[in-house]
């Protein structure tokens, strides 16, 4: 089943329909012979990428239509009571939150199959609908009987506050909510799927885990074997896989789903997107993001001191952010004493008129203290210029980094020196401190409704990445959070908000602003996955100029 769904438009032409009605019938007996041969919990999630017409007959491709509400009345009774679905394809049981303590007074707990939540939440009057996801959250019958579930659960990449909560919550999700006793933790990274003995997990043994930092699972970059990974799922009967990582993870993932689908394999894949950075795309934030902002906001603080206790002192403070810069926006507009913000998506200069020296130069003068901000990945090409380097990479294929803040101070001590002005300047890298830390209670809330959002997917059948999209919790397809990168929008009121909160020049030229609005049309583009037909390529073009307008 699709995770995603393009609605037809409203002013759609019947004729158009009708023209439509071989192809369709074509695509509808491909998918037929698909589903005869393959796993209901594989193609849960990306087995019908959007079309635009007839999609909400086609919404129960594998996983079961929901009772009609007459039948919504009658109560199944608990145990593994079998019912057939309406299509005659799969068994599916009862989901036993229908009787479980804690829900018996929630009104309407069972989400519509129907239920979506679109990508765009502003439009114009006559917009299209545009792209939708569907909506998270426990479905009235499940795909899994809770006996047969073995579940696994590993952790990915860098370090991120919360990734012990999210363990937790998958695991008390899983025992207390549907009463599944095989959960097993995946030891460092992906390589512990073929290179690790598993770990078994209860309740008990991760009951205090989320006040510690890290993850108790251990992690690593790399490491990814798609074909060994999956002999192992397969091996030792695993079918669910639980996820958690930023981009590179769950591009594995993607990747994963794609050979458990090909093999035929009862196995849900859920990723649960994880970075600091907050760069994953479509979802409106990732966990850990408000715990890294919160910790930012401490070595502003420090820095800020620093600076005010030395003579023309300047405090200058390096923030994770490899290619997105919202810890350093957002950690500037929470402190108000930062007087100069520099992240990747914006490019500055450093000596011609009007270039960072002479705004440092200018500021100290005026206030003799100055605060600067800056992400990673910010002025990598002004770094190049003056140093020869070579183009390494980590384990997950990322490019290595110089250090910005480093180069940075080495540069603004010599310009100083030519100007004999005196001056202090401390740099203060707090990055492991805050990757490390375990996350507040903010983001411990947000790890729970991801960890069980993920879990009521899962046990559907349905293989995804969860994430919140305009403030509700839905199922993305993978394709769609690894194909593009959230990016600090420079052309956005929020970076205005920011320059007008420092002060600071934008150090943009008309022609970065033009490259920047361009790069926001293009982003505006939804992603089409692998194989799609013309029809659908026209149909996401349009979705994606009605959407942007």
């Amino acid at each position: 089943m699709a995770s995603h769904i393009i609605l037809p438009p409203e002013d759609a032409d019947d004729n158009h329909h009708r023209e439509e009605d071989g192809e369709e019938e074509e695509e509808r007996e491909e998918l037929g012979a698909r589903r005869r041969g393959a796993c209901a919990a594989g193609a849960g999630a990306q087995g019908g990428a959007a079309v635009l017409g007839h999609v909400r007959a086609d919404l129960a491709r594998l996983v079961p239509e929901p009772p009609r509400p007459a039948q919504r009345l009658l109560r199944q009774p608990r145990g593994r009571r079998l019912r057939q679905d309406l299509r005659g394809r799969l068994w599916t049981y009862p989901n036993p939150l229908q009787d479980h303590p804690a829900y018996s007074t929630v009104k309407q707990y069972f989400v519509n199959e129907d239920d979506t939540v679109p990508q765009k939440v502003v439009v114009q009057k006559n917009s299209r609908r545009g792209v939708h996801f569907r909506r998270a959250g426990p479905r009235q019958r499940i795909y899994f009987g809770p006996d047969e579930v073995k579940a696994c659960i590993v952790t990915c990449g860098g370090l991120c506050p919360g990734l012990n909560t999210v363990i937790r919550e998958l695991v008390c999700g899983l025992s207390h909510m549907y009463n599944v006793n095989s959960i097993f933790g995946i030891q460092n990274g992906y390589k512990g799927f073929y290179s690790s003995n598993y770990l078994p997990l209860t309740p008990k043994s991760v009951n205090d885990i989320h006040k510690r930092g890290g993850t108790i699972l251990g992690t690593s970059r790399g490491g990814h074997d798609t074909k060994k990974i999956v002999d192992n799922i397969q091996d030792r009967g695993i079918n669910q896989v639980y996820i958690i990582g930023g981009d590179g993870t769950q591009k594995g993932a993607y990747e994963i789903f794609k050979e458990i689908r090909k093999r035929g394999l009862k196995v849900s894949v859920a990723g649960i997107p994880k970075t600091i950075d907050n760069d994953i795309a479509i979802i409106d934030k990732s966990f850990g993001f408000d715990t890294a902002v919160e910790e930012a906001q401490r070595a502003i603080d420090s820095a800020h001191v620093e600076a005010c206790s030395a003579e023309n002192g300047i405090g200058l403070v390096k923030l994770t952010g490899r290619y997105s810069g919202f810890i350093a926006m957002y950690a500037t507009l929470a402190s108000r004493d930062v007087d100069c913000c520099l992240i990747p998506e914006s490019p500055f200069y450093m000596d011609r008129e009007g270039g960072l020296l002479e705004y440092i130069e200018r500021r100290l003068k005026e206030n003799k203290h100055m605060v600067i901000v800056v992400a990673e990945g910010a002025g990598q090409d002004l770094i190049a210029k003056s140093i020869a380097k070579s183009d390494q990479q980590d384990a997950s294929g990322n490019k290595l980094l110089l250090d910005i803040g480093l180069w940075l101070t080495h540069k603004i001590k010599d310009y100083f020196k030519t100007k004999k002005m005196e001056m202090t300047i401390k740099y203060i890298d707090p990055t492991y401190m805050i990757r490390a830390i375990p996350s507040n209670a903010s983001d411990n809330v947000y790890c729970t409704l991801l960890a069980h959002s993920a879990i009521h997917g899962a046990m559907a059948g349905y293989s995804f990445t969860v994430g919140m999209v305009n403030g509700r919790h839905t199922y993305i397809p993978f394709y769609r959070v690894t194909s593009t990168r959230n990016k600090v929008k420079i052309t956005d009121r929020m970076w205005a908000r920011l320059l007008s909160s420092t002060n600071q020049p934008s150090f943009l030229s008309q022609k970065d602003i033009d490259e920047a609005r361009e790069a926001d049309r293009l982003a505006n583009k939804p992603p089409l996955p692998t194989g799609a037909s013309h029809r659908v390529a026209s149909s996401f073009e349009q979705s994606a100029s009605s959407s942007s307008n």
